[in-house]
């Protein structure tokens, strides 16, 4: 850690944004449930919309990942991570505003989904959730990944990676520990102020990592924080934004350019749609198998994070170089395949416990396949290469809900087949054993990325 100092204003703006982002995923179940079907353990509708809701953020995820992976390459990261950052804000201080208009004419006082369990304001949440998220989902990360590959060597990269995902699982941990102690009320309102923090922070704090010198020309001034653009820029100049949005051609060539690249991402699109599948459907399943609630929901969450936590800090940095990246990849892909047959197959409310402790090593896939994908780039190529990967990953967010809710819905309900409350988790798992046998042809090559290097000059971190 003590020689990844440089990067530590950037771990502290993903410690709080996912601190912000994560501590309402606990409360959201029961809201969800307790709007569109109160009083009950099961209900369909929720299953439904949370899938519908997943497949539209994946689909607006997977047009613009790669945008923004390209953008942040001519234009730098801090510029691009201002956007999603000040965007996830929006939802929770736009519902607050709203109640806050409601309570002066006697209808209420608190905020959408803080105090408030229509229907109605739940709708209002969801569609404002959905246009921002179509943007925000995963940029922060992809972005922060780009980040870590301008400053670290190539031979530090893995644990670095390693290290950032343990941030981001040490804020998840601290969120779900927030909400076991809170009312649902303080949650989202502590989560706003929270996400208003990591903006603030990231704008004063974060230095930039990279300068081009082909756009002179920002999309965000240094010298202004509001995210207002230029007003006098040329016609033309604005353009470049839009031009930059790579074709089918420049990802397909990319993808072509490394078979170890093209494993990689197939990889990234089968474990993507296997976790999105469990995420889901998990909560739903526990609420209706074992009666779940917000606190059990957080107790669960906290031992996931807990235990990837640890082993992303402490136990990576030190099997990444001597296992090396390919063979801790099919390392975590199996315990995760491990995990979730054991949540399907769970025959007492102690064995999702016991399945959460996988998490010791099954988080290991995402550093790793990120750190093998930066390297068969070039520096000049990182944000382009970590957007393509996230926008396929976002893709598997259009198809695993597709595939995973309406079995899920099928197998809570009345009318399954036969009983197996767990079967579409059990699919998960089984699509999750597929990614790990095709990460076993992934083959360990020297890295290319020194050889690309192109136009690109970089600015010491603080």
């Amino acid at each position: 850690m003590g020689k990844l100092s440089g990067l530590r204003h950037l771990f502290m703006t993903l410690f709080l944004h996912n601190f912000a982002s994560f501590m309402v995923i606990p409360a959201i179940t029961d809201v969800t449930m307790a709007a569109l079907c109160p009083g009950r353990d099961e209900c369909s509708l929720a299953i439904y919309i949370s899938g519908f809701q997943q497949a539209i953020i994946g689909l607006g995820s997977f047009v613009m990942m790669p945008l923004v992976g390209n953008l942040s390459d001519k234009h730098g990261r801090k510029a691009l991570l201002t956007v999603p950052i000040t965007l996830t804000i929006f939802p929770l201080v736009r519902f607050q505003i709203v109640m806050y208009g409601l309570n002066s004419r006697g209808k209420g006082n608190m905020a959408i989904l803080a105090y408030s369990r229509t229907r109605s304001f739940f709708y209002a949440y969801y569609i404002l959730k959905i246009l921002t998220a179509m943007f925000c989902e995963g940029s922060v990360h992809c972005l922060s990944l780009a980040y870590v590959a301008d400053n670290v060597p190539e031979g530090r990269r893995a644990s670095a990676f390693g290290i950032l995902s343990g941030i981001g699982s040490c804020a998840f941990v601290c969120g779900t520990l927030s909400t076991r102690f809170l009312s649902t009320a303080s949650t989202f309102q502590v989560s706003t102020a929270m996400a208003m923090l990591s903006a603030v922070y990231m704008r004063v704090f974060l230095p930039d990592s990279i300068i081009n010198d082909n756009l002179s020309t920002p999309i965000i001034s240094e010298g202004k924080s509001d995210g207002v653009a230029n007003q006098n820029e040329e016609p033309d100049k604005k353009m470049q934004v839009f031009k930059t949005m790579p074709s089918m051609e420049d990802m397909l060539a990319l993808l072509k350019s490394s078979l170890t690249f093209s494993q990689a991402a197939i990889v990234s699109f089968v474990s993507n749609l296997a976790d999105v599948g469990l995420h889901a459907s998990l909560l739903y399943y526990l609420k209706a198998r074992f009666h779940f609630n917000k606190d059990q929901f957080a107790d669960l969450m906290v031992i996931t994070g807990v235990a990837g936590t640890i082993s992303q800090l402490l136990l990576m940095p030190i099997l990444a170089p001597a296992l090396g990246e390919e063979r801790l990849l099919s390392v975590g892909l199996f315990f995760s395949s491990a995990h979730m047959i054991f949540y399907s197959i769970a025959w007492s409310f102690w064995v999702p416990y016991a399945a959460a402790m996988f998490s010791l090593f099954y988080v290991f896939s995402q550093p790793c396949i990120r750190s093998i994908v930066s390297k068969q780039v070039g520096p000049c190529e990182q944000g382009k290469a970590q957007g393509i990967i996230s926008g396929i990953g976002s893709f598997a967010n259009v198809a695993s809900p597709l595939a995973f809710s309406p079995l899920t819905a099928l197998f809570l309900s009345e009318r399954a087949p036969f009983y197996f409350p767990g079967f579409s988790i059990m699919c998960v798992g089984f699509a999750s054993m597929i990614a790990f046998v095709q990460s076993l042809m992934i083959r360990a090559i020297p890295p290319i990325s020194s050889q690309r290097v192109g136009n690109c000059n970089y600015m010491e971190t603080a």
